[in-house]
C-alpha cells in the first residue's frame, strides 16, 4: 500500500427516528495507519462502524475508499473493496477449529471449502490447499499457530479474540475495522494485542479502532478521533487529544492518568 488518504467521509450523518447518531461528520484516514475513535457511551461509535461497513445506509453523506464511492453500497459491496472488520461480540464458529475458522474468511478471496470436497477437482484442491495454508500463516501471525487444531470452543477469551482478528485478517483488508479488541482482556492480553495492531499497521495495513482501554489507545494510535453526540469533539495526535480540555471534560474525565477513562 502507498502511502496517502484511504477511507473518506464527507458529511456523514445518520439518523433512527428524530435521534441522530452521527452527526455531519467528515474526516479521512491515511493508509497504513492507526486510527482510533474514541468517545462517550452513545457517542456513535458503534453506529459508525456499521456506516463504514455498508450495515447501515448513511441518511446523507458520502463513505469511498481510495476514491471508489461506496456509499449506498451493500455490505459485501464494501468487503470486496478492502474493508474488513472485527465485533465486540465475537462472530466466531464454535464447532470448528480455529484454522477452520480462518478459511471461512477466505471466501471472498479464494475458492475453498466444501465444494473443492465435494468436486475433488485439481484446481479446487489446489485452492482448498492455498487457502489453509494462507490461513495457518495469519493463525501463526497473531501469535495461535500451535492452536491451529484446537476447537474453538476449547480456546481461551484471549485467544478468540486474536482468531477473529485472523479471521478478518483472511479476507484482505485494506482497511481493518477493530471493535473493541482488548474488551474483556486482562493487561498482559491486551499489551499482546497493542503489538499485534503495530504490527499490522507497520506492514501496511490501515486500521481503524474502537477500544474503551486509553492506555492501549494513547500507545498506539498515530491519529485520535473524538466523538461527542454523534459529532466530532477534536481530534489529533495522542498527546493533543489528552491535552485537550473539551476532551478532558467530556471523556477521560483527567489528563494525567487517561488509561483509566472508560468510553
Amino acid at each position: 500500500m502507498h502511502a496517502g488518504e484511504g477511507l473518506r467521509v464527507e458529511r456523514l450523518s445518520k439518523a433512527f427516528g428524530g435521534i441522530h447518531a452521527v452527526q455531519d461528520l467528515s474526516f479521512s484516514i491515511s493508509e497504513g495507519k492507526v486510527h482510533s475513535i474514541i468517545g462517550p457511551n452513545g457517542a456513535g461509535k458503534t453506529t459508525l462502524l456499521n456506516l463504514l461497513t455498508g450495515v447501515y445506509q448513511p441518511s446523507a453523506g458520502h463513505i469511498s475508499l481510495r476514491g471508489h464511492e461506496l456509499t449506498g453500497q451493500p455490505t459485501h459491496a464494501f468487503a470486496a473493496a478492502g474493508i474488513g472488520r472485527t465485533f465486540q461480540n465475537l462472530q466466531i464458529f464454535f464447532n470448528m477449529s480455529a484454522l477452520e475458522n480462518v478459511m471461512t474468511g477466505r471466501h471472498l478471496r479464494e475458492q475453498c471449502g466444501l465444494l473443492p470436497t465435494l468436486l475433488r477437482t485439481s484446481r479446487l484442491r489446489r485452492a482448498e490447499q492455498d487457502c489453509r495454508e494462507r490461513a495457518l500463516e495469519l493463525l501463526k501471525f497473531v501469535g495461535l499457530g500451535a492452536h491451529a487444531d484446537s476447537g474453538a470452543d476449547s480456546m481461551p477469551y484471549g485467544a478468540l479474540k486474536r482468531l477473529e482478528i485472523a479471521r478478518a485478517l483472511a479476507g484482505e483488508p485494506k482497511v481493518l475495522l477493530l471493535d473493541e479488541p482488548a474488551a474483556g482482556l486482562n493487561p498482559t492480553e491486551s499489551a499482546e494485542v497493542a503489538v499485534l495492531i503495530r504490527r499490522l499497521a507497520d506492514g501496511g495495513t490501515t486500521v481503524v479502532l474502537v477500544e474503551h482501554n486509553m492506555r492501549l489507545v494513547m500507545g498506539v494510535s498515530d491519529y485520535i478521533l473524538v466523538l461527542d453526540y454523534g459529532r466530532r469533539l477534536a481530534e489529533g495526535t495522542a498527546e493533543q487529544v489528552r491535552n485537550d480540555p473539551r476532551v478532558i471534560e467530556a471523556y477521560l474525565g483527567t489528563a494525567t492518568q487517561p488509561e483509566q477513562a472508560h468510553a
